[in-house]
């Protein structure tokens, strides 16, 4: 059995070996090619006196495809002493030499001296230690002209440093295999560092976001990782995405909708363009329209419900403030005496159907409507020309999203509001109208939810909005939400003094490409370097930088053929897919 059993494992063996390796191999004194590819490799064969940490990373995080390899062999301290004695003697004599033919100085000499010396009392005091340590970069191209070009590029940043790299001539072969994972030095090219030399060459300084949670949200252009991550894992689950008009930001977040549905996420989207109707017709989540016409309404005074363990009187209190909030949003700049006068006539308009927090069924009772609160403001003393005013908003031409019963059932996992077809001075009002109908429900029934809005610059043009906004991102991570933020107006965002608190409060940010007009401000904000600032401006269509708490990276965003072909939004791709369709 036991002989079987070792048969079978050499079969394995074979079989696996056939998987990995390539089709063939062909030889050269300079390169190999490897099935259809190329493969050089070359070895670090001469560096400067002093490596500075972290001169390595430039070859680090090359997004083109390499192997490397750093072999770090410990040399006995007796051993090298010894050595150092020989070659301090070589060097002293030299000198002595030079001194006593009257030649003139000579600071190599002099300087080797010294460090030798220096590294002797350092190895002797056990400071250091010495290590001959080799390097080696395989690197790969799909034809010759590229393979050199690459070779060009890796020398010229090597030579930059002052460090220099030769080819493995005619032992290419044995360079592959040193730089394959089986831990194998076949070169044997290398050279002595003491321990702070050997520690600059340390490799893991890409910056890296992949977990074993979350969903992919794209590829790590550094490095060409896959950045995996839950929004979750972080202190809060909130994020901002900021980028000009057309370069793909909308599609990003489509994309971590789908991800995150397919993940068992429940996700609530506000949409001001109607972007998110064939999302939620494909995953068949629900689309409420927000218009004056529409059968959809949200009845802005309804009775919030009360989540187990709270107190009833802050519920009520908090929903007070933001319906007061709402009535100022729709009349537009008041006193603070008529602000008093609203709060008051608010509570009084509940009191009218018996509605308090201290009544114990009173979130069975029957909402008011804004056309009762009118009533109540008419009879209060000083309220009539209020009133008057929020009759537009009673029996004018905006009475149909504002004066109705609430008719939108959500009992659904993707759940999207449209309000494209308002007026334009009516989304604000709409929009703060829904997420505090949102806010409710979040509260009442607490889940892992992301809740995305789309176009937030709306909101933070209004006082009122933009606070109820930054609110939201400061509470909603006690209800698990997670809230995306998506605007392409920055400077809007930022002048507010509700956009910087709601930064703050985002664990994850995203930035796409930006025009020149705003990117001092969003330097200036995400303290960006040159690098990720020219990235930004010249970044091609879902290409940017990625913020997850303190760690960023370049990031290019990539959806399957079957996402994309949800999510997209460019009219050459949405007519193929309508002539596709209709055959």
């Amino acid at each position: 059995m036991e002989i079987g059993n070792r048969q079978f494992n050499k079969e394995n063996e074979k079989e696996v070996q056939n998987i990995i390796a390539p089709a063939g191999m062909e030889i050269e004194p300079g390169y190999l090619k490897l099935g259809d590819k190329f493969a050089k490799t070359v070895f670090i064969f001469n560096y400067p006196r002093y490596l500075s940490s972290g001169w390595f990373n430039s070859i680090i995080n090359m997004p083109e495809l390499m192997d490397i390899s750093i072999f770090v062999h410990p040399v006995d301290t007796s051993l090298a002493l010894k050595n150092l004695r020989k070659k301090t003697a070589q060097i002293e004599a030299q000198l002595f030499e030079r001194q006593e033919k009257g030649l003139v100085r000579d600071p190599i000499l002099e300087t080797a001296f010294q460090d030798v010396e220096g590294l002797r009392d350092q190895l002797q005091q056990a400071q250091e230690k010495l290590f001959n340590t080799g390097i080696y970069i395989t690197f790969y191209a799909d034809n010759l002209g590229a393979l050199e070009k690459l070779e060009e590029k890796i020398n010229s940043m090597f030579e930059s440093q002052l460090v220099y790299i030769k080819p493995a001539m005619f032992q290419q072969l044995e360079g592959f295999g040193s730089t394959l994972p089986l831990n194998t030095d076949k070169l044997l090219i290398n050279s002595p560092m003491n321990s702070g030399p050997a520690a600059s060459i340390f490799p893991f300084v890409s910056v890296d976001l992949t977990s074993d949670e979350g969903i992919l949200y794209g590829i790590n252009t550094h490095n060409n990782t896959l950045i995996i991550f839950d929004r979750f894992s972080l202190e809060n689950a909130n994020m901002v995405v900021f980028a000009k008009s057309g370069s793909g930001k909308s599609y990003a977040c489509k994309l971590e909708v789908l991800r995150y549905l397919m993940m068992g996420i429940d996700v609530l989207i506000i949409d001001p363009e109607n972007e998110y109707q064939k999302l939620a017709e494909s995953v068949g989540g629900s689309f409420f329209k927000i218009s004056l016409t529409s059968e959809n309404q949200i009845n802005p005074f309804d009775i919030p419900i009360v989540p187990k363990g709270e107190d009833p009187a802050d519920i009520f209190k908090s929903h007070i403030l933001n319906l007061t909030g709402l009535i100022k949003l729709m009349l537009g700049e008041i006193t603070p005496e008529e602000e008093a006068l609203l709060d008051s006539a608010v509570i009084a308009t509940y009191e009218s159907r018996n509605i308090t927090p201290d009544q114990p069924n009173f979130m069975e009772l029957e909402a008011p409507l804004l056309e009762d609160f009118q009533t109540v403001l008419e009879s209060t003393e000083g309220g009539k020309i209020l009133a008057k005013r929020l009759e537009r908003f009673t029996k004018g031409s905006y009475a149909g999203f504002t004066n109705k019963a609430t008719n939108v059932d959500i009992k659904n996992r993707l759940i999207v509001f449209s309000v494209r077809d308002l007026e334009e001075q009516l989304r604000p009002i709409a929009m703060y109208i829904v997420l505090n109908f949102i806010w409710n429900l979040i509260r009442a029934d607490v889940k892992k939810r992301i809740m995305l809005i789309d176009e937030a610059w709306w909101l933070m043009k209004y006082q009122d909005s933009a606070n109820f906004l930054s609110f939201l991102a400061k509470r909603c991570r006690k209800y698990y939400l997670g809230l995306t933020t998506i605007t392409q107006n920055v400077e809007d965002f930022l002048e507010s003094p509700y956009g910087r608190p709601i930064i703050s409060n985002s664990a994850l940010q995203l930035l796409l490409k930006q025009a020149p007009v705003g990117i001092d401000v969003i330097s200036k904000t995400f303290n960006l370097s040159d690098t990720e600032r020219q990235l930004l401006l010249q970044a091609n269509i879902g290409e940017g930088v990625f913020f997850a708490g303190l760690k960023h990276v370049a990031i290019q965003i990539i959806a399957s053929y079957f996402e994309n072909k949800v999510i997209t939004t460019n009219p050459e791709e949405l007519l193929a897919q309508k002539k596709e369709e209709n055959g």
